[in-house]
């Protein structure tokens, strides 16, 4: 491939969110983001009433739908106008990459049309997409958890233990018990990521990503064995409704078709990568492409992702997968499960008039008053320390009937130095997790953080560098999924059409330089030592069995709300 044409190639990156899907055009010869756009879904997110083309149906608690209607709709939107920005006409798009929330489960006819798109599924809630926050088949997910610890199956292990009431099969059982009529029409169960190249290519493809975190597949499915037991009517699931190969991140699924150009305007035969996950999909735009390095997506909650050249199993992590992150590797995956949310939950419910009234006369939320000021204070000033368990423990522990605590408060504690403690709480479980992984075999050499807070609260990331004791390189692109999507995109497109023939090319080209890199204060590092010790202790007391306060707590607090009723 000639320079010249390589330095004019760009590919298209599409991030498909809860409420929005964003398209970015990157150049593939250096990774120069040229235009965005961003098209939200018509209906959003219903979870209270699902608007039908007849009617609105209320919804019981923990349901969440979409509309794949919603989906193409913003596609047909989303790429020319993000073509426009970026001033690049569609000749010189070589190729598309796709990533979703997940699990977001569809049902579909063998052509992949969604049943919900038939009148006579069109008023059935489990005939609509699943979306990823879909809760309500949590019983479910109990019962998979129940029926693999009696049979001693081998695959939980790669799971923490336990499936998540979001995934796959919990979705599919659910519409097998409450809709069997849906279930029976249902030619295809699949993820959003892969529809979506679907309708792009006219190729039924699954990527191993999402297949494995999310539909429990190494190398296979479990055994017909356990989904017999699990429901005679799904012992052979797999086969009559899971079909397509599952092909590694990276993959060139096909071209665009015929009808991939009339919903994107885009040539037929440009290149389409398979499907991704939205956080892991941005490990190439951080110029991850090679075991150790960790990425941390800190936001509202924190997801940790890193990979290594070998399995080996590691107790309390959400999922082991071979070319889960990167092709080639296996993916491990961990993290957090309330971090900016208890930012703000502590913002919004325990903080002095003063610092409010400092906070607004500023002209500065609340939170961002607290994250500049608890920069002053040095490690273990205060004498107070935290469990961040707002939202329970995801890992290692995963347990979501945890709940928060504050340990060493006198009168003369201040909000600042609570909020600082729950900081250093948070960065004391990442901690703990990377201990985990260390201890058990797998390397994390490097630590790159991308999300929402990396990048706008210093004083937050200089505690993480001090309580790891390792540099903190933040992210230099605010787009990490749509850019990684990019960059799978011209992997799949090859150097032949214009792209790279290796995942490490690719991110060496495309993707973004750090920003900048905390470094760690060896003074303070050894104050937190001392402080890790007591916070495993704490660690061990309320979430390991030394006591179950926390649970008695939960218990007594759903029996007294349920009385009120």
């Amino acid at each position: 491939m000639e320079r010249g044409r390589l330095m004019d190639s760009v590919t298209l990156g599409l991030d498909f969110g809860t409420l929005s899907v964003r398209a970015l055009v990157v150049r593939v010869s250096d990774g120069a983001e040229l235009g965005s756009a961003s098209v939200s879904y018509a209906h959003g997110v219903m979870d209270s009433v699902l608007v039908t083309p007849r009617e609105k149906i209320p919804l019981p608690p923990n349901w969440a739908l979409q509309s794949p209607r919603d989906y193409l709709d913003a596609l047909f939107a989303v790429v020319p106008a993000a073509l426009e920005k970026a001033g690049v006409r569609p000749e010189q798009v070589i190729g598309v990459g796709v990533d979703f929330t997940t699990c977001t489960l569809l049902s579909t006819r063998a052509d992949g049309t969604p049943l919900c798109f038939a009148e006579e599924f069109q008023n059935n809630p489990h005939a609509w997409v699943k979306l990823w926050k879909h809760h309500a088949a949590q019983r479910y997910a109990d019962r998979i958890n129940e029926t693999a610890a009696s049979m001693g199956e081998e695959w939980p292990v790669r799971y923490g233990g336990k499936v998540s009431s979001e995934w796959m099969f919990p979705k599919i059982l659910e519409t097998l018990e409450e809709a069997p009529d849906v279930y029976n029409a249902a030619d295809v169960f699949l993820d959003g990521a892969d529809w979506m190249v679907w309708m792009l290519t006219g190729n039924l493809t699954r990527n191993s990503c999402i297949a494995g975190y999310k539909a429990l597949w190494c190398g296979g499915y479990p055994a017909k064995s356990f989904f017999r037991a699990l429901d005679p009517r799904l012992e052979t699931v797999t086969e009559d409704k899971l079909p397509g190969p599952v092909l590694p991140v990276g993959t060139r699924a096909g071209g665009i078709s015929e009808r991939g150009a009339a919903l994107t305007g885009l040539y037929p035969g440009t290149s389409v990568s398979v499907g991704h996950t939205d956080a892991h999909v941005a490990a190439p735009a951080l110029r991850i492409a090679e075991p150790g390095r960790m990425m941390a997506l800190v936001g509202t909650s924190t997801t940790l992702l890193v990979s290594s050249k070998d399995y080996v199993p590691v107790p309390g992590v959400c999922g082991i997968v071979k070319d889960g992150i990167l092709p080639g590797l296996w993916g491990y995956e961990a993290g957090l499960g309330c971090v900016g949310d208890a930012f703000g939950w502590f913002a919004d419910n325990c903080l002095s008039p003063a610092l409010l009234d400092e906070a607004r006369d500023r002209g500065i939320p609340p939170v961002s008053l607290l994250t500049e000021k608890i920069g002053s204070l040095e490690p273990g000033e205060s004498g107070v320390m935290a469990l961040n368990w707002w939202n329970g423990n995801r890992n290692p522990l995963g347990d979501g009937d945890l709940s928060g605590l504050f340990v060493g408060m006198t009168l003369t504690t201040t909000p600042v130095e609570m909020f600082r403690a729950l900081v250093e709480a948070t960065a004391f479980g990442t901690r703990l997790i990377i201990e985990t992984l260390r201890e058990h075999g797998v390397a994390v050499d490097e630590f790159i953080a991308s999300g929402g807070i990396p990048g706008k609260a210093p004083s937050i990331m200089q505690i993480y560098a001090d309580v790891l004791g390792m540099d903190i390189q933040i992210a230099g692109t605010k787009e990490g999924p749509a850019k990684g999507s990019a960059v799978y995109a011209a992997l799949a497109a090859g150097s032949e059409r214009g792209g790279y023939d290796t995942l490490a090319d690719a991110a060496a080209h495309m993707g973004s330089e750090p920003a900048r890199a905390y470094r760690p204060d060896h003074t303070r590092r050894r104050i937190y030592d001392l402080l890790y010790r007591d916070y495993l202790v704490l660690i061990d007391y309320f979430g390991r069995g030394g006591n179950d306060i926390m649970k008695r707590l939960l218990d007594l607090r759903r029996r007294a709300r349920a009385d009120r009723l």
